[in-house]
């Protein structure tokens, strides 16, 4: 079950770090702008993409468990196709974010029932930066 949004803005309200699975490099693509977006609203940005380099000025991890090396994930906000999901459960339960974003589109039931009974809640089908701003976080 999604949490409400009371929990939600408690969730953001006390997060800082938030890793972009799928993060492109191209500012035209959906994650560029909703992780530019997030840097302005302050919080750290943190790319995961097999590519890796620099995007938005911030070093690209190629997967969860090496950003969170580099500090505490607190949220995770998926770019990935729904199939491809699953395969991110075992580093998702590694990181325990405070919260998984699965963007608009991002459907999958299976992954989020196994994260919410390991206590991690989850949002899915949803816009992080438009439900940031409808929120008033």
């Amino acid at each position: 079950m999604e949490p409400g949004d009371d929990e939600i803005r408690r969730l953001l309200r006390a997060s800082r770090r938030i890793a972009v699975v799928g993060l492109s490099p191209r500012p035209h693509r959906a994650s560029h702008g909703v992780a530019a977006y997030l840097q302005r609203a302050g919080y750290t940005i943190v790319p995961v993409h097999p590519a890796g380099g620099v995007t938005l000025g911030e070093p690209v991890y190629p997967d969860l468990r090496s950003a969170e090396a580099a500090g505490p994930i607190d949220v995770v906000d998926i770019f990935r196709r729904s199939e491809f999901v699953p395969a991110l459960l075992a580093d998702l339960l590694a990181v325990r974010p405070r919260l998984v974003w699965m963007q608009v589109g991002v459907i999958h039931e299976d992954t989020a029932r196994r994260l919410e009974a390991e206590g991690v809640p989850v949002v899915m089908d949803r816009c992080l930066s438009v439900y940031h701003n409808v929120l008033g976080v």
